[in-house]
């Protein structure tokens, strides 16, 4: 009877211990997660603010230093422009080196394409002649 006793006892008291630690642990454990997860999820979003931030002074630097390059270029331009106006020998010289400068300008990347001359969309298959046998045909391509 004894033997009976102690075979029932030992795993009543392990499992009264076990459901104590497990509760002690899910009380402790939830607690630290949620923390823990909401601290890595408050450096993430300053890191991307902090990541937006950069990228808007970057396009800003960048937008002002392309201003900055054309109010340049046009500078070059109007002295070249007077260069020529001041320094040619002659008149002939003087048109040939402005028109040597504002072929540039015509010449720009922003010109437009012209347009195709019909609308219709290319076709996917070989126009045929109406008495002609298609490509499927089965004779197609065969020698009579």
């Amino acid at each position: 009877m004894e033997q009976t006793l102690t075979a029932w006892l030992l795993p009543t008291l392990t499992l009264l211990a076990g459901i104590a630690i497990g509760f002690v642990v899910a009380r402790l454990l939830p607690n630290a997660a949620p923390n823990r997860t909401q601290r890595q999820l408050d450096e993430l979003q300053e890191r991307f603010d902090s990541y937006q931030s950069e990228v808007v002074t970057h396009f800003n630097t960048t937008a002002s230093l392309v201003k900055k390059l054309t109010q340049s270029y046009q500078e070059v331009q109007e002295h070249l422009s007077e260069g020529a106006n001041r320094l040619a020998l002659d008149e002939l010289t003087r048109q040939r080196l402005l028109a040597a400068l504002h072929a540039d300008e015509q010449a720009s990347p922003r010109e437009r394409l012209t347009p195709p001359k019909s609308n219709e969309a290319p076709k996917d298959y070989a126009p045929k002649a109406p008495d002609t046998p298609g490509t499927l045909d089965v004779t197609f391509g065969l020698k009579k």
